[in-house]
């Protein structure tokens, strides 16, 4: 499975499997630290409406230019006619092409979005609320081909941020080489020998947090 074939949604993203191996590399990358990894699998990180709009309308006008131009001289009326019958389709036409849509976006807006919607889901789902601060989130955005990962105040400190962009890297070459599930689990124990070093097992730890989220 690579980004290419990403046109399922997140809860089918993996198999039944492919999840309980992930689940089984974040048990055993846990088992060395008293930090919590959990990946998250999402459709999107945002709906991009605006570039749905833009991209509706731009289609909408390239039609309706060269349909009036080459089939009624240049009417206006006939242009906005077909302006107007058009634009909606268009839109939905995006809506359901995500590669198209893609296309409208720009990679800035992409990424910001994507960092958004890890911060968001780190307070979500109560990553900010383990007893040392100590919850990292792998997130695998679909629709943005992009994967963010974010730790928490305890452990953003300790572990210079340019090294959970390695995971990133690490995890994202694996979607694009087709080795998915392989790469979300190498990422996984990445983070796990990470947070050993600076963060080991303390007598009574408990497992705080899912080890997957789809």
């Amino acid at each position: 499975m690579d980004w290419h074939k990403v046109m399922t949604k997140a809860a089918k993203f993996f198999s039944q499997e492919e999840k309980a191996r992930i689940e089984a590399a974040v048990r055993a990358a846990e088992q060395r630290t008293r930090g919590e990894i959990v990946p998250l699998v999402v459709d999107a990180a945002h709906t991009y409406p605006r570039a749905e709009i833009h991209g509706g309308a731009l289609f909408a006008l390239a039609t309706a230019a060269n349909a009036a131009w080459w089939l009624f001289d240049g009417s206006l009326w006939i242009f906005l006619a077909i302006f107007l019958a058009c634009y909606w389709p268009y839109r939905l036409l995006l809506r359901f092409l995500p590669p198209l849509l893609r296309l409208l976006i720009h990679p800035a807006e992409i990424d910001f979005e994507v960092a958004e919607c890890a911060k968001v889901n780190f307070l979500d789902h109560n990553l900010h609320r383990t007893r040392e601060g100590t919850g990292v989130l792998i997130l695998i955005c679909l629709f943005e081909h992009r994967v963010q990962v974010l730790a928490d105040h305890g452990i953003y400190q300790a572990v210079p941020a340019e090294t959970w962009q390695q995971v990133a890297d690490m995890v994202t070459a694996g979607i694009k080489s087709g080795r998915t599930c392989d790469a979300l689990c190498e990422g996984v124990a990445f983070c796990g020998e990470l947070l050993a070093e600076k963060f080991p097992p303390r007598a009574g730890d408990i497992d705080e947090l899912p080890n997957l989220i789809i």
